[in-house]
């Protein structure tokens, strides 16, 4: 498949991340895991935009990925997490599409698995958690989605304190719902 084809689907997935986080998941205090929960729980605590703390956190990630998984995985991904960035930031001041619970972890846990699940399949991923396992994973017999899922169990568990238990039930609903999608399409 071409550099150009690829970039497509991943554009998209990292469109399909954005339009979870801005408008189902931060407005209704439902965070991802990973580095991406780690930016909206900052952005929370600094006010600083969540796309911009997105791009800094990742950095490290990134360059581990460049080490590990090779130069073409580390610009797909770059471009993954610019995208993510810019569309967060364009989606940042439209109102959360509904503040009903089981909407909201469905469909932001839905957009979320099919976005991380795409950009992966096809070459890229958005958060440095997913380097890791997507590292971690090809050594051992446990999947992508299930290495996120433990990484992430610290950060729900942080999100107790600044958002409530209520929040942080929700989040792990939204990323179990997240977590399963992700694992379908990448065994397609």
């Amino acid at each position: 498949m071409s550099f150009y084809r690829r970039g497509c689907f991943i554009c998209l997935g990292a469109l399909l991340v954005a339009i979870s986080l801005q408008l189902f998941l931060i407005k209704n205090y439902v965070i991802d895991g990973g580095v991406i929960g780690i930016g909206i729980l900052l952005s929370h605590i600094t006010g600083l935009q969540v796309g911009l703390l997105l791009l800094l956190l990742n950095v490290p990630f990134f360059l581990i990925g460049y080490a590990f998984l090779g130069k073409r995985f580390c610009a797909l991904s770059f471009f993954a997490i610019v995208v993510l960035t810019l569309g967060s930031n364009f989606l940042e001041p439209l109102p959360a599409v509904t503040n009903t619970p089981i909407f909201v972890i469905f469909f932001g846990g839905l957009f979320l698995g099919l976005g991380v699940g795409i950009t992966i399949r096809f070459g890229g991923c958005l958060d440095g958690t997913e380097v890791m396992a997507i590292l971690f994973s090809k050594r051992s017999r446990f999947t992508i989605g299930q290495y996120v899922l433990l990484f992430n169990i610290v950060i729900f568990g942080s999100s107790i304190f600044i958002f409530g238990i209520k929040a942080a039930i929700y989040s792990l609903a939204t990323f179990f719902i997240a977590y399963k999608t992700i694992d379908l399409l990448i065994r397609e």
